[in-house]
């Protein structure tokens, strides 16, 4: 388990480290916010995140996929012919990341999850910070969902270990303002998330952001016709965050905790179907 982490530390770092470095180098759009009150507030979340996560103790979705598999529980074990392991790796990615899909479908749609999951959209910048800027509350339900869904499919447990860090590090990725060649960016969004395809979802205009909802494969969206190709005002034009928040409130480390809080007559005042 220790092990374990310390890769997936490792793997963070330098992901996250490479993206502010290519972010520096081959930047997309033009800030709207200083980098450094945004940055210790989007780096303050992810710490918050990460004590919070503690209180659960030994649930982790690995140590909860290590029940599984010992238990045989799930769908998985269920099948009558054994698999290749490198097979049960790959479906277990692979279901693993449909099931992030719905989770992300479901804090949009279900107005208890968008009051938190708003904070992750309230950025008014688009960068590899924000990948990893989510509220703790929701940090806290997203794991207890991850672990359900484990104990639902039964996942070999290497192949969660994997996910995490595909999750972490596409997360990050698609998050960053980098400007990629408009051929790679073609290449890559046939299978993956890349920035240019989910910045969309970032857009203040509700239809985009009701879309590109996958954080790896982009075949979900694909799949289930919420798919968009290009943001209607333009990568450089399009504003990102959310119109009811276009301040200097969303860099703000407090308001983030406090926001999902407020009255709604103080957190929305467009896009009233996001309200309670």
């Amino acid at each position: 388990m220790l092990e374990n982490n310390t890769l997936r530390f490792g793997i963070f770092i330098a992901v996250l480290l490479v993206m502010a470095l290519a972010e520096a180098l081959f930047a997309k759009k033009e800030r709207q916010q200083e980098r450094g009150q945004r940055w210790l507030t989007n780096l303050g979340l992810t710490t918050s995140n990460i004590v919070v996560l503690k209180l659960l103790g030994p649930v982790t979705a690995v140590a909860v996929a290590d029940i599984a598999l010992d238990n045989s529980w799930g769908l998985l074990s269920l099948s009558p012919i054994p698999l290749p392991f490198y097979l049960e790796i790959i479906l277990g990615i692979v279901l693993l990341d449909l099931a992030i899909y719905f989770q992300h479908v479901c804090s949009h749609k279900i107005p208890l999850l968008w009051r938190f999951h708003k904070v992750h959209h309230a950025d008014r910048d688009i960068d590899v910070t924000t990948g990893i800027r989510f509220h703790p509350v929701e940090a806290l339900l997203s794991m207890v969902y991850k672990c359900i869904v484990i104990l639902l499919l039964g996942p070999v447990t290497l192949s969660v270990v994997l996910f995490e860090i595909i999750l972490n590090a596409s997360a990050m990725f698609n998050h960053a303002n980098v400007r990629l060649p408009k051929r790679i960016d073609y290449i890559l969004r046939s299978v993956i998330v890349t920035p240019d395809s989910h910045r969309v979802h970032h857009s203040e205009i509700q239809a985009e952001t009701d879309s590109n909802y996958g954080f790896f494969l982009s075949v979900w969206d694909r799949i289930f016709k919420t798919y968009i190709t290009q943001p209607s005002q333009g990568h450089e034009r399009m504003v990102i965050g959310l119109s009811e928040y276009q301040t200097q409130a969303p860099a703000s480390f407090a308001w983030c905790l406090k926001v999902p809080f407020m009255s709604s007559a103080h957190t929305i005042k467009t896009a009233p179907d996001r309200s309670e």
